[in-house]
């Protein structure tokens, strides 16, 4: 089996056989050991990173399914839970969870309170924040060339060229869009912009150095305050602390990537990309204090070409830790740039291609394995960040999913937290169980990317280890749309002697 861009060859690497410690054991482990982070103190060193479960309202509120989604994560009693990528903009965005108004904050203070109780209050509570530019869906190619492509001068001309005739300089616009609608493949790569066929043929998509366009010039003026005013409501909702999410496919990753070409201080050099991140985190610290937890997550690896590399983000990770931030949760990839093509109607999925492999790696991998793959890129972090004379603690992730692979990392200062998605959405409670002595009970993620098939396609996430435990026709399990899954993990409950 080939996958990603780069179709290196790829075989399934089964599960690791897995030793669970005992009761004894689990009481000594730097796992299950408690950790400050900035002025919050954590009971353990699990962490549940932020997921998107698309259960929020098309308005972006609250609703019973997110409650129950966290609720049950909660009761696996991790040490940090992080909520999803909630948007800071007030603006439609589809199911996911918003915090551009204050409106929001009802919902998510309900949301926190059902954590707090779930959890025994035992599980710190983050809330992701995000902002992203427009990407819009595949056209179809009448429809693009009638409606979305605007027709210039300079298309004029290159058709003028090509075709060798000067009156489609001044040719009517109508005339313009039939021909290039008509046209053969050959033509459209020739008399289109790199841009104008990107938009044809994957959807048209801004960038963080469009400047040419004014509220993408603006950016650096206007995301300080939707962050500070974000992380504002996120304190009074009762959260712990709030992430700033600087990864993936987004505005903030985009500023830092080697790719961001602006050319007014905020892109170019390392500082010029660091720059709007960094004015972002004083904006939400100065909004709400020190006594509250302020982390970033972002990539040690672009993963794609011209993109950044570990070296940029061991630069990035001192500069944000000298700035005082809470901790540093580091991922990879995830980009648009070599997204695989999606089809009409659908928009570019950034988790398609070699990077989106390698944020999250599958049983399908190469020599080296998918299985802590990515942990190196926080090892490295964390040393830059240690030999700058600083403490900030770093969080590891990507294919963690059993004891011996998260202690290990902590026992040689890789990371000081271990973050886990998949493993703990196919087992919320795998922390507990592990710290009872019972890991032999742990329902293992199979690293199929299940889940991630559903996010791709905008469904109700769940793991397909969960219906494995759906009895027939039983009223008390949740069914998700489409009548066939689960919406929430099985219930566990330790035994009575514990």
């Amino acid at each position: 089996m080939t996958g990603g861009a780069d179709a290196r060859p790829r075989v399934r690497h089964p599960l690791p056989p897995a030793r669970w410690p005992t009761r004894e054991e689990a009481a000594r482990a730097r796992l299950f050991s408690p950790l400050a982070l900035g002025p919050l103190h954590v009971h353990e060193r699990t962490w549940v990173p932020a997921m998107v479960p698309w259960r929020a309202t098309d308005e972006g509120f609250v609703t019973p399914d997110v409650l129950d989604w966290y609720a049950r994560f909660a009761e696996g009693q991790p040490g940090v839970l992080v909520v999803e990528a909630t948007g800071i903009r007030d603006i439609p965005s589809g199911p996911l969870l918003r915090i551009g108004d204050d409106r929001f904050v009802p919902g998510l203070r309900e949301l926190v309170e059902v954590v707090r109780e779930r959890s025994r209050g035992r599980t710190r509570l983050f809330i992701q924040v995000i902002d992203f530019l427009t990407v819009r869906r595949r056209p179809e190619p009448a429809t693009f060339f009638d409606r979305h492509l605007a027709v210039t001068d300079a298309l004029r001309g290159q058709l003028a060229l090509w075709l060798d005739d000067r009156r489609w300089r001044e040719a009517p616009e109508r005339e313009v869009r039939a021909c290039l609608s008509a046209a053969e493949r050959v033509t459209l790569e020739t008399v289109l912009t790199d841009r104008e066929l990107e938009a044809l043929d994957y959807g048209y998509r801004e960038r963080v150095w469009d400047t040419h366009l004014p509220w993408i010039r603006e950016l650096p003026r206007v995301l300080p305050g939707l962050f500070a005013e974000a992380a504002r409501r996120a304190r009074e909702a009762g959260f712990d602390g709030v992430e700033l999410h600087y990864a993936h496919a987004y505005t903030m990753a985009s500023f830092l990537s080697r790719l961001n070409t602006r050319a007014d201080g905020y892109g170019g050099s390392l500082a010029g990309r660091a720059r709007l991140p960094l004015e972002v985190l004083a904006a939400v610290r100065a909004r709400v204090g020190r006594d509250w937890v302020v982390g970033i997550r972002y990539l040690g690896d672009e993963v794609v070409a011209g993109g950044s590399r570990l070296e940029d983000a061991v630069w990035f990770g001192v500069r944000f830790a000298e700035a005082g931030v809470d901790y540093l949760s580091v991922s990879k990839g995830g980009r648009f740039e070599d997204a695989r093509q999606p089809k009409v109607g659908e928009a570019v999925y950034p988790y398609t291609g070699e990077s989106g492999w390698e944020c999250m790696p599958t049983v399908w991998a190469d020599a080296r394995g998918p299985f802590a793959r990515n942990a190196p890129l926080a090892a490295a972090i964390r040393a830059a960040v240690r030999a700058a004379g600083l403490t900030t603690p770093v969080v590891a992730s990507g294919g963690i999913g059993s004891f011996a692979l998260a202690e290990g990392l902590l026992e040689r200062g890789d990371a000081d937290c271990v973050a886990a998605a998949r493993q703990t959405l196919a087992d919320p409670d795998w922390f507990r169980k592990v710290r009872l002595g019972l890991g032999h009970l742990v329902r293992r993620c199979e690293y199929t990317n299940y889940c991630e098939g559903l996010d791709q396609r905008h469904k109700q996430v769940t793991c397909k280890l969960w219906d494995r435990d759906l009895g027939p026709g039983d009223p008390a399990v949740t069914l998700a749309r489409d009548g066939r899954r689960r919406l929430v993990p099985p219930a566990w409950r330790p035994p009575a002697d514990l």
